[in-house]
């Protein structure tokens, strides 16, 4: 049940990211949105911890900020991955990835969804 929470949360995030965000478009479909946040869930387990632990001097020396630019990096790697989801340029990509993190930190405290 959490785990459809979270999926159809990080689906809102990508529709609030599509609305609010210039330079990310993506496909208006349920079912695009759907395919767009199994990737991006199956990229941060997989490849997000990887580049976190590679990064780790530059997070550490940027008191964490850095994270905003490896989430940036998964968000354009879903974007890659999938033809649903394009991103013009890494302003778009960091914009977004903030969006992302706000809007899934706001939804998971509000549902009850934190570990």
């Amino acid at each position: 049940m959490k785990l459809l929470l979270r999926l159809l949360l990080v689906m809102g995030a990508f529709y609030a990211v599509g609305v609010l965000v210039p330079g990310v478009s993506l496909s208006g479909d349920p079912v695009d949105l759907l395919v767009i946040a199994l990737v991006f869930g199956v990229l941060n387990l997989l490849v997000k911890p990887v580049l976190t632990l590679l990064s780790m001097p530059f997070v550490l020396l940027t008191l964490g900020l850095f994270l905003l630019v490896v989430n940036a990096a998964v968000l354009g790697l879903t974007a890659a991955l999938t033809s649903r989801l394009d991103v013009d340029g890494v302003g778009a990509a960091v914009v977004g990835a903030l969006v992302i993190s706000v809007v899934t930190f706001v939804g998971e405290r509000a549902l009850g969804l934190e570990d």
